[in-house]
């Protein structure tokens, strides 16, 4: 059987990591993988995680199975998280929501249930999108289709196309919104056009699913919301898929959770137990520590200020790095107007730079960008690096 397999292709992202990992240039710098770093080059486990930890370490007595949905506890700081303690949705009981291994997870588990109760249901994608959420919903037999997202001329967010598209989508058919920081353009909605894209989900009827991966890191924990509650105040049902892989650093604790807004409580229920019976049959039940840290730091008002600051920090930092490197860019002599930059939110920049101009920074400098829109994690630019980063792209472009 395996003697008959050919290689498979690497991963467009994480093989960057591969081949940055194996490359002996001192002065490497990866910019392509999306993990958050400090100026040090570090990803920090945050103070409030380590606090919560050892709390958790203290009371700890048993490493029993979690339930199938995950903890309860940490269900509810979710669901309080993304909409507030006291939104309708809530005390209505008109929501579920499971835990799942990272927001991956979340996807893939949403996959399944539109896959094996909605079967004619087709999934629509922004083009661009993350580069894995075609490739996991396909994995899960979701039929896709795209609607324009970005303009890579103009370096703006394509409103008129999008909407336009949305127009189009059939009822009952679903469409992914990134809630906030939008892999990898980087370029979000404003609360204005967040309204005509609710308005657009109500009269055309199709059931959004809002990846929202990146709460906090945009313009904040309730600023990035905007998106999400715009569209949970139509009454529409929805999903929500979050992780906090980077809002909370925890990376390899493969921490998130899918959410399932409902119109009544009797149809949440029922949707928990379909939902139940696919993960049951896809991983059984979750990882307990990463949702013990999660609930630990969002149950306790301590804790949850020091997380508060802690992502206000992260969040500084990303959109001074953008500034910095607009204007480092103009420093250099680059002509080309990179001020765009300075507008996107979250970790990554479509910088406008071509898949040949990618491969002769990762060839001729061991600069690793994401050929597709040279999407850059800015993240991984720091105050030691940025003059050799922006004085191969002067290079590159003026060559």
């Amino acid at each position: 059987m395996f003697e008959t397999l050919e290689q498979a292709p690497p991963d467009p992202i994480l093989g960057l990591t591969t081949a940055f990992n194996a490359d002996p240039n001192p002065n490497k710098i990866n910019l392509g993988v999306g993990v958050y770093k400090d100026d040090d080059g570090n990803t920090p486990v945050f103070k409030s995680v380590k606090t919560a930890e050892e709390r958790i370490l203290q009371v700890e007595d048993t490493k029993n199975y979690l339930t199938i949905d995950g903890d309860p506890g940490y269900g509810a700081a979710v669901q309080q998280l993304l909409f507030g303690a006291d939104h309708e949705i809530l005390l209505s009981e008109r929501t579920v929501t499971v835990q799942t291994p990272g927001g991956t997870g979340a996807l893939r588990v949403a996959g399944d249930f539109i896959s094996k109760l909605f079967p004619d249901a087709t999934l629509w994608l922004s083009d661009p999108t993350w580069a894995n959420h075609p490739k996991v919903f396909d994995a899960a037999g979701v039929p896709i289709k795209t609607y324009p997202y970005y303009d890579s001329e103009a370096n703006v967010l394509d409103f008129g196309a999008l909407i336009e598209a949305l127009n189009q989508v059939p009822e009952g058919d679903v469409v992914l919104l990134h809630g906030c920081c939008h892999n990898p353009t980087g370029m979000d909605p404003t609360p204005e056009q967040w309204e005509e894209i609710a308005d657009v989900v109500q009269s055309r009827k199709f059931i959004p699913l809002v990846d929202f991966a990146y709460q906090g890191l945009g313009d904040g924990l309730d600023a990035d919301g905007k998106g999400l509650h715009t569209l949970a105040a139509t009454g529409c049902e929805m999903f929500v898929a979050n992780s906090f892989s980077k809002n909370f650093g925890l990376y390899c604790e493969r921490i998130g959770a899918l959410t399932l807004v409902t119109s009544d409580k009797d149809a949440a229920a029922v949707a928990k137990s379909h939902v139940l019976i696919m993960i049951r049959t896809n991983y059984s039940n979750p990882p307990a520590h990463g949702s013990s840290i999660v609930a630990t730091v969002l149950n306790d008002l301590e804790l949850r200020a020091g997380w508060d600051a802690e992502v206000k920090e992260m969040r500084d930092r990303i959109n001074g790095v953008r500034r910095k490197l607009v204007d480092a860019l103009k420093t250099k002599g680059v002509k080309r107007d990179f001020s765009f930059i300075a507008r996107q939110r979250g970790m990554f920049s479509f910088s406008g730079l071509t898949p040949e101009q990618v491969d002769k920074l990762r060839e001729e400098y061991s600069i690793y960008v994401v050929k597709t829109g040279g999407r850059i994690n800015v993240a991984g630019i720091r105050d030691e690096n940025i003059d050799y980063l922006c004085d191969s792209i002067a290079t590159v472009l003026n060559a």
